[in-house]
Order: structure tokens, then sequence, then C-alpha cells
């Protein structure tokens, strides 16, 4: 219990920015209505919608709200609160199978744009796994910008996880074949691949990454896992990357990074209701444990003002 504890005490503080720009709001509606009128509802929606859930999202999450209170018979507002988070949960929560590549051979192509913190992801990742007794490989395939091998070579070291490289400017496809080789000889359960940033808005740089994808699905015995990074400081943005990204790569999942370092951490909620793909990891500060497994449970629950 201990352990969850500080695990979700690290989550709600690392969502502290959105929290505070949600749940004086939410306090206010639920403590300050006294019948659940169309105005109650405009007040859920524009406070969820100040927290960067999107005018998709939230309409999605009020609509289900008004089905549960008019099902239940809900009268008083101060009730609506457990409803809410279910509604918000319910948008993200997309089975136990979420998770499945983690207890399967698997090669993890993780990409996003520059600056998303994507490599560091990659190294935090590798390292929990590892700790979880998973035999990993890492792969540097962003092979163009300076010293991203030497980065992820950092990151090898501190996990104590084998990095494959090849000499700055290699073929990025040609790095990601010869480490699937590599794993696949020597057993490797989890191959996890750093690409190259690649920006959604160049039709020249997708078409790179997606040779990237297609030639490791083609060459991999096993499962081919497409993992987009998104910067949640990057607000609605973070939206726009992902939907480009999916339409491009057909993704899935998501790592989303920075949630401490903004007030619209619900863009987590927009991304992954829109797009219908599972969270696997959060970041919510510098550390490693600030690294999580994403619950959707607990990341509504923080996000609204709950504690354990």
């Amino acid at each position: 219990m201990s352990e969850k504890k500080g695990f979700f005490g690290k989550l709600v503080a690392g969502l502290q920015k959105t929290r505070d720009n949600i749940i004086s709001g939410m306090d206010s509606i639920f403590s300050g209505f006294s019948a659940i009128d169309d105005e109650f509802y405009e007040e859920i929606e524009e406070t969820l919608i100040m927290g960067d859930l999107g005018i998709q999202t939230t309409m999605s999450i009020v609509e289900d709200l008004r089905k549960k209170v008019k099902e239940q018979g809900i009268k008083d507002p101060s009730e609506c609160k457990e409803l809410l988070m279910e509604s918000i949960r319910d948008q993200m929560d997309l089975g136990e199978n979420a998770y499945e590549y983690e207890n399967r051979q698997s090669v993890l192509l993780i990409i996003g744009v520059n600056g998303v913190g994507k490599t560091t992801s990659v190294g935090k990742l590798a390292g929990q796994l590892k700790d979880d007794g998973k035999k990993v490989i890492l792969a540097a395939a962003d092979t163009f910008r300076a010293a991203a091998i030497e980065q992820l070579q950092v990151w090898g070291e501190r996990a104590d996880v084998r990095v494959v490289t090849r000499e700055r400017g290699a073929d990025p496809a040609s790095v990601c074949y010869d480490v699937v080789e590599t794993a696949e000889r020597e057993g490797t359960e989890l191959m996890l691949i750093d690409t190259a940033g690649r920006l959604h808005t160049s039709p020249e740089l997708m078409r790179e990454l997606a040779k990237i994808v297609n030639v490791t699905r083609k060459r991999a015995s096993m499962p081919v896992t497409v993992v987009l990074v998104v910067d949640a400081t990057t607000g609605q943005n973070g939206l726009a990357q992902a939907k480009e990204f999916n339409d491009a790569l057909d993704l899935d999942g998501l790592i989303v990074t920075k949630l401490d370092g903004t007030s619209k951490g619900g863009i987590a909620v927009s991304i992954a209701s829109q797009l219908d793909l599972p969270i696997w990891r959060i970041g919510v500060g510098e550390g490693i444990d600030d690294f999580q497994s994403f619950d959707a449970l607990n990341f509504t629950r923080a996000l609204v003002g709950e504690t354990i």
C-alpha cells in the first residue's frame, strides 16, 4: 500500500498545475449549484475545456454524465462528482490488454517530434523493464541528431542495458533491421528502438519514418509496436501531432511526457479518447519513479482532486 501511495502521491504532485486549473472550478460547481440544470452542465464543460480536454472529448464526457444522472435519478449536484470521474476514466480505459506488449516478445519503435523527451523516455522504459526481469536491448536509430547516439548510450549504461549503434549518418531503417536480427538471434524479449525526431508537418520526413516502420515490420518475426511520445505542454497541438502520426503509421500506443510542466494535462484524456489509443506511460517529473505506467482510474482521481 505504501508503494501505491508513493506512486499516487507523485502522480498527484505531477498533475498539480492541471489540478489547480480544474479542481477549484469543479469544487465551486458541485458545492455552488442547488440543482442539476443546463447551466450546471455548461459550467462543467467550461472547466474541462480549460483543462485542455478538448471540445469533442468534453462533450462526450458531459453527454455520458447526463445519461448516468438521468438513469440513476440523481438530483443533488454534489453526488455527480463520482459519476464525472467515471465518465472521464471511461474515455481512456481501453481494457486489460493495453499493456500486453510488456508480456510478449516485441519490438517497440518509439517515435515523436524533437524535444518531446523521446530518448529520455526510451531510457527510463528500458530501465523499468529490465528491473521487471525482462531481457531488453536498445537501438539508436536516431543517426542524424548530434549526440543522440551518445545520449542513448548513457541511458543504456544507467539501466545496464545493451545499446546497438551504427556510425553517425547510417540509414535508420538498416539499424532497425540489424537490431531485430541481433535480438532474435540472442532471444531478447523486448527491443526498444529510438528513432529520429520527425515533424508531422513534413511529408518527406513522415515517408522516411514510414519506411523505418515498414522495414522493421517486414523483418521482425514478432509484433512491432509503434509508440508515439507526446509532450503534454503542447496542449491541443499534441493532439494534432498524434492524429498526423496515427494516420501515417497506425499507432499502437502513447507515452505522454512533461505533465508536471503544464496546467493543461487533460490533453492526455483528449488524445486517448479521440484516437482510441492506450497511454502506456506518463511522465510527471524528472525522476525514474516519475515515469509511470498509466492507470486511467488513478489519473482521473488525481486530476479532479481525489486522494488515496
